[in-house]
């Protein structure tokens, strides 16, 4: 979906930028492959957590090197990725006054290309300026890798759902077989007194009257339903999913934390 924006990212004004994808961040919706909450994500990026949030677009100049520019203009770049989700196409081109900064190369990892331009490739570094933008790694496992799977139990939840036994498989909340379930639901139960920064906890809409909750905390994620169970990744449990039976516990403590959560733009 490529179309032309009127940034610049250097300093010639006649060099545009083919925007191949944008990304919001803020609050309620960033990239989690790049950090547990809303300030971490923007301190990798050198940028001030402001409340309104940003939005950012991922292209290539002319010469093939790759770009970050943020915008400020959030509204249009949800309005963008709307309907870029719904298949519609859409032309993104924020004023340029809205642009707040411009970095080389790209937080994400794209495996698309602007056509008619040399392959993707970071721009030269300049010296007392923030490095260029790079992927984390996510080859082995993880924070980067645990994010990201804890991205796709909730985009898969059913297929997810539909492996957990509720007489044999689930995990007891009061009776955790592993410690670091325990840990993780202490830890949550704790931002209801002491919130933590903001995006730890993220809610999106999931049905009539029910929550998709999104957890964050140091070395562990948390997906759930605020009517339903919950699924815990652990830094330190490579590749396993724990799921969180509901008990007496657990309903009280998602509803707590939904009621702290930042909604997406």
């Amino acid at each position: 979906m490529p179309t032309n924006a009127d940034a610049a990212p250097e300093a010639e004004a006649e060099d545009q930028l083919y925007v191949l994808t944008a990304v919001l961040l803020t609050p309620g919706r960033f990239p989690s492959v790049l950090g547990d909450d809303y300030p971490e994500v923007c301190a990798t990026l050198g940028l001030e957590p402001y409340a309104e949030g940003y939005g950012l677009l991922l292209g290539q100049d002319g010469q093939g090197a790759r770009w970050t520019v943020v915008t400020e203009d959030v509204t249009a770049v949800a309005c963008a990725v709307s309907a870029w989700d719904c298949g519609m196409e859409h032309e993104l081109s924020p004023d340029a006054s809205s642009v707040v900064a411009v970095l080389g190369g790209w937080p994400l990892a794209l495996a698309v290309a602007a056509p008619g331009v040399p392959a993707p490739h970071d721009p030269q570094p300049v010296e007392g300026e923030h490095p260029p933008l790079r992927p984390p790694d996510a080859t082995g496992w993880g924070a980067a890798q645990r994010r990201l799977g804890a991205d796709e139990i909730a985009l898969a939840w059913a297929a997810w759902r539909e492996q957990v036994d509720d007489e044999d498989t689930f995990v007891s909340p009061g009776a955790a077989p592993h410690p670091g379930v325990r840990r993780v639901l202490d830890e949550a139960a704790a931002y209801l007194t002491e919130p933590p920064p903001p995006g730890r906890i993220r809610s999106t809409y999931a049905g009539d009257e029910v929550r998709a909750l999104r957890v964050d905390g140091p070395g562990w994620s948390m997906i759930a339903r605020t009517d339903d169970i919950a699924f815990v990744l652990l830094d330190d449990a490579p590749g396993e999913v724990l799921p969180v039976g509901r008990g007496p516990e657990l309903p009280g403590l998602l509803t707590g934390l939904d009621a702290l959560a930042a909604r997406p733009v």
